[in-house]
């Protein structure tokens, strides 16, 4: 893969990416879990918990190379994107929580992320690969992710109408920024047919049944329907770009980004589509009238 792509593009679109995260944050979104423990709680066992599970069934079941279900694992372990916040916006979701979903999942995924990989490195791979998490490398990674929100949030404090003005543009940016990034990540594999037609199918359903585990185990536990709407985005749309930039500046392996790559550019039809289905079945208007919706926003 271009090294221009790898060591300039990936850390700029990451800090874009970020950057316009912490446009959105202040630090009550941080307080909001402790007043609202439940359904937080809720979202991030399925995330830390069964995300990981329903990688690993898939890579199993579809008998992935070692190296594309160590992939596929990095996606599942890989905090939620920020896509997630427009997708909930959309289809009537409790975006202050997503919002505050991914803050706390971007600064958790530093201890989830390599307990994870670390485990799906173990069981796919072989003791003499030398393919293994280096701390430092991911520790500059996640300075990266880390350094540009903490950046975003005193803009926001400081300069409250520059933030407001600049959302959009950051978003737009971000979203150019993403797209180039994973069809650079993409294109720069020489088997990319091959993997695609490996990891395509997989991808698409890991993003569906992601989706689907996000929005209907938090309803079974009596959350509300704005609430489920944060959580199925938040948990079904993964920061992709993350993904890649570890795999391909910690781990060194362009084969391992294949995946999250591919998912980056499935989840948006696949997003789209779980969205529309739910608001054609109905589910988004049981208990979900605009005050109740208020009523529910943490």
């Amino acid at each position: 893969m271009d090294s221009a792509l790898v060591s300039v593009g990936l850390p700029l679109a990451l800090a874009v990416i970020m950057f316009g995260l912490g446009l959105a944050l202040t630090p009550d979104d941080f307080r909001r879990v402790a007043r609202h423990p439940k359904a937080v709680a809720v979202i991030l066992a399925c995330q830390v918990v069964l995300l990981p599970v329903i990688g690993f069934a898939l890579a199993e079941l579809f008998g992935l190379a070692p190296e594309l279900a160590v992939g596929l694992l990095l996606l599942a372990a890989s905090p939620g994107g920020t896509t997630a916040n427009l997708f909930s916006h959309l289809f009537r979701g409790d975006v202050a929580l997503n919002i505050t979903l991914t803050a706390v999942n971007s600064v958790l995924a530093l201890v989830t992320l390599p307990v994870v990989v670390n485990l799906a490195i173990a069981r796919y791979l072989d003791e003499g690969s030398g393919i293994g998490m280096q701390v430092s490398k991911l520790l500059q990674v996640f300075a990266v992710v880390l350094v540009p929100v903490a950046i975003g949030m005193l803009v926001r404090s400081r300069a409250p109408r520059f933030a407001a003005a600049a959302d959009r543009p950051v978003r737009v940016a971000s979203a150019v920024l993403l797209f180039l990034v994973v069809v650079g990540a993409i294109l720069g594999e020489e088997n990319v047919g091959e993997y695609f037609a490996q990891v395509g199918l997989v991808t698409t359903l890991f993003c569906a049944l992601s989706l689907a585990v996000g929005f209907f185990l938090p309803r079974l536990l009596g959350l509300t329907p704005p609430q489920c709407v944060a959580s199925g985005f938040e948990i079904g749309i993964h920061n992709s770009t993350l993904a890649i930039a570890v795999a391909l500046t910690v781990l060194g392996n362009t084969t391992m980004g294949v995946p999250p790559a591919v998912y980056g550019i499935v989840m948006f039809p696949v997003a789209a589509l779980f969205g529309l289905a739910l608001r054609r079945s109905g589910l988004l208007d049981r208990d979900a009238s605009p005050t109740s919706a208020r009523a529910a926003t943490p």
